[in-house]
């Protein structure tokens, strides 16, 4: 099974997302904030994260996405994310355009391989990281 890094600053999601994910044997940590996912993640090394986009500063989701994609060590550079988020529930705004905008290729806005609407079924997020996993050459 695999390390898996929870990010998300509501404690009950993370609760109720580790009780799901460690059913399934996976080790998992959690982080509640942008400079804690990055502790975590080079003291745990996951080999996933979950993300939450909005945090108590705002958009730190996609900040830490940055972040780790082009300041933090090599070696966890290329660490699966699957975004969690709840705007898609509220608003029109989708962070994965399923065709060509003329900038981005459909799934290229993010550099991230997952997306999860909040809240997540608890059979819908095992799903999406054995999917992710799989693709990643991890297992599931």
């Amino acid at each position: 099974m695999a390390k898996i890094l929870v990010v998300d600053d509501d404690p009950d999601i993370v609760e109720s997302m580790r009780l799901v994910l460690e059913s399934k044997g996976h080790e998992v940590d959690t982080a509640g904030s942008k400079e804690e996912a990055a502790e975590r993640t080079l003291a745990f090394r996951p080999q996933l994260v979950l993300l939450d986009v909005m945090m108590p500063e705002g958009t730190e989701g996609f900040h830490f996405v940055w972040e780790l994609r082009n300041r933090m060590a090599e070696d966890v550079r290329n660490t699966p994310i699957i975004i969690l988020t709840a705007i898609h529930g509220t608003t029109s705004l989708r962070f994965y355009p399923d065709e060509t905008d003329g900038t981005y290729a459909p799934g290229e806005y993010l550099p991230v391989q997952g997306f999860i609407d909040k809240p997540a079924e608890p059979a819908a997020l095992l799903a999406k990281v054995d999917e992710v996993l799989a693709e990643a050459g991890q297992g599931g």
